[in-house]
Parts: structure tokens; sequence; C-alpha cells
């Protein structure tokens, strides 16, 4: 299979939407396996480091397996047919269009945060407890992590009984799914997710709304921040010259 030179500054977007449009168009089948992460990396020449952040986001919106020991894999077909629209909102959307998103996703669950302290019940604040936990514990892969994360959230703004709120948040999910991502770290910090989580918890279980908005505050701020970084590092906007790395990619096919 043949890929293109990489011209921006993105090696790691660059990446990704080479081999994501190569599998998408059918040159590679379902299960079929890939060129070794060295093979790879020597081919489009990039770090090796570049290669597997930009598999591993592949690998977490279902585009591709890794199986430790045997190698990597495009992803099953049926799995590819189930995560079109998160891979193109994913995929498609630049961090700075997601910046703007974050900011209306941001006053909504600051809000439902609030509302949360000041009304939820025992047993509403019981069930948040249980989605929380869920978030980031046993086996399952980053993506239904993700898939969790959302209920969360979702579950949460149900609780301010506001249904246009309730309502928008559905409509939006795959933009929200999108932000996370292109901000979740390659593994998934699940500490710091799961740190983040039972703060907003504790504090809607204390009755303290000024605190569980604090803890929503500071869970966006940290969600904006990776944003802003990927957005920096994309180079969006700058007109700069083509880092060192982009420059010393080859054309040569990948067999």
């Amino acid at each position: 299979m043949k890929l293109k030179s990489l011209t921006r500054s993105s090696l790691v977007d660059e990446v990704v939407a080479q081999l994501q449009g190569i599998i998408e168009r059918g040159s590679l089948a379902a299960g079929q396996r890939l060129p070794t992460e060295s093979e790879l990396a020597a081919q489009l020449g990039v770090s090796r480091t570049v290669l597997r952040e930009a598999v591993g986001r592949l690998e977490t919106i279902g585009v591709v397996r890794v199986e430790r020991g045997r190698g990597m894999f495009v992803g099953d077909r049926s799995g590819l047919n189930g995560c079109v629209q998160l891979v193109r909102s994913a995929l498609a959307i630049s961090p700075r269009e997601l910046l703007t998103f974050l900011e209306f996703r941001w006053a909504i669950e600051v809000h439902a945060a609030r509302r949360a302290a000041e009304q939820a019940t025992d047993e509403q604040i019981a069930e948040l407890e249980s989605l929380a936990a869920r978030i980031d514990e046993g086996d399952h892969d980053d993506v239904e992590a993700m898939r969790r994360d959302l209920e969360f959230h979702l579950r949460l703004v149900e609780l301010t009984g506001n249904e246009l709120m309730r309502t928008v948040m559905e409509i939006i999910q795959q933009f929200a799914l999108a932000g996370m991502v292109q901000t979740t770290p390659t593994p998934r910090d699940r500490d710091e997710s799961r740190q983040r989580h039972v703060s907003i918890v504790r504090a809607i279980a204390a009755r303290d709304p000024q605190r569980a908005e604090q803890a929503m505050h500071e869970h966006m701020e940290r969600t904006r921040e990776r944003l802003q970084a990927r957005a920096a590092g994309a180079g969006e906007g700058s007109g700069g010259e083509p880092s060192r790395d982009a420059k010393q990619c080859s054309r040569r096919p990948i067999p």
C-alpha cells in the first residue's frame, strides 16, 4: 500500500488520517495484519513514539486492534461500522473547534453538578457513585471507558430535571466522545480519571453545590488544557515550516 509523505507539523494526525483512510477505503481487510511497528515507523519516516500514539488512537476508536506478542491488525468490520460516526467526529474535527464546543458543554455540566448537589436523592447519588466507579474499573478497553465516562456525564445532566439540557447533551454526545478521543492519553490515565470523577461525586454527596461546581470546573479545565496542547501541537493557523521529522518522511510504499 502507498502512503503520502507527511507535510504538516502534526505527525500523529497525519499518520492517523492516512491509515484510517486506507482502511476505510477497503484497501485493508478486517483482521489483516499490519506491518510491524519498526517497518511502519521507518517507511513513514516518523519516530516510533509518534507511530505508537497514532496507533493507540486508532485502537481506542476500534479501527486497529493490537495484540501483544502478535502484532497490529485491522479492526473487525462490524466494529468499524459501529464507530463510523465516532471516527469522523474524532478525526475530522480540529482541536480548536472542539475547544468551542467544550465551552458549551462546560456551562451545562458545571450547572448540572451544582443542581445535583442541591437536589439529588440518596438513590441518585448512589447511582452516580456506581457509574463513576465503573468508568475505570476492570479490564475493559479505553473506548469502553470513554463510553462509560459519557454515560456518567449524561446521567448527571439528567438529574437537573431540565429536559432541554438532557436532549441537547444526547444530541451532541458524538462531539463529547470526539473530545474524549482527542484528549485521552494513551494509555488512559485511569488514576487521574478516577480521582476527577470521585471528587465530583463526593461533593454532590456532601450536598455542597459550590464544591461540586468547582470539581466539575477543574475537570473541564483539565480537558481544555489537553485540547489547547493538541491545538498548539497541530500548528493550526501557524503557517510555519513543517517540523524536522515531517521533512524527513519518505514516499516509499508500505508492502
